[in-house]
């Protein structure tokens, strides 16, 4: 039995079913690639990445940039390409590009949901199809008679439709669940190299420069205002004991003339 004998005795709704059976096919084999260039090179960028970050940003970022091919290096270079002085950017980087680069990764995803809801449908209703035109060309009077053999053969016939698609369906489902056991392990790769990331940000000396250059300007000033109360001496006190001195000598001079 070749497949063009298969293709008649599926019937009409051979044609859909051999459109979602390309559809799902051709998914499948470009999210397989996608997959592969992922696995084969995550690792050793995410580690050439954050080795960088803990000696110099800006190689790291450099690293990135060259990296933007990939998820994950567009994922480290948004937060690496900011500049170092504020760390709620820096978080709110890391979020919204992992968010973005998660929903690109479910690529695919919708319409391998419409095959395997749709494909044994098909399958089924071209089995039914062919039961009504089985059942049809029964007439009684040939109940019991050879005339019914070819009924029955077409009831078999018409099953082949329920088969292909539940066929299409199960292949679309197997890589249907392939894909998101990968993407739920990439969700864990993205949250470790984030907060790996964000500890040698934090760690960075360079993040607080900006703090220290405050409290360092600020200080000299406070001691100048402290030193210059304490030693502030009013008008009137210095003339009170400028004269007081000036009568002191007057009399000790007076005392001394008149011995």
């Amino acid at each position: 039995m070749d497949i063009v004998d298969i293709f008649r005795k599926i019937g009409p709704v051979v044609w859909p079913l051999l459109f979602f059976s390309v559809l799902s096919l051709s998914v499948v084999l470009e999210r397989l690639w996608f997959w592969l260039r992922i696995l084969t090179q995550e690792k050793e960028t995410v580690d050439r990445i954050l080795e960088a970050a803990g000696q110099d940003w800006g190689i790291a970022a450099d690293m990135a940039r060259q990296a933007t091919d990939q998820p994950i290096g567009r994922f480290l270079f948004a937060p690496l390409s900011l500049p170092k002085n504020n760390p709620e950017l820096f978080r709110l980087a890391l979020e919204s590009t992992a968010e973005t680069e998660l929903a690109q990764m479910r690529r695919g995803e919708k319409v391998l949901e419409l095959v395997i809801a749709v494909a044994p449908l098909l399958g089924l209703f071209g089995t039914v199809w062919g039961l009504i035109r089985s059942l049809e060309s029964i007439r009684i009077g040939d109940l019991g008679t050879e005339a019914t053999a070819g009924v029955t053969t077409g009831i078999g016939e018409s099953l082949y439709s329920t088969a292909v698609g539940l066929a299409v369906a199960i292949f679309s489902l197997i890589f249907y669940r392939l894909f998101q056991g990968l993407l739920v392990n990439q969700v864990k790769v993205f949250r470790k190299a984030g907060n790996d990331l964000e500890m040698l940000y934090l760690q960075s000396p360079t993040n607080f420069s900006h703090s220290k250059s405050k409290s360092n300007i600020a200080q000299p000033q406070a001691v100048v205002r402290d030193s210059t109360e304490e030693n502030f001496i009013p008008p009137r006190q210095r003339t009170r004991n400028k004269f007081s001195g000036t009568r002191e000598i007057s009399t000790s001079d007076q005392s001394d003339s008149e011995k």
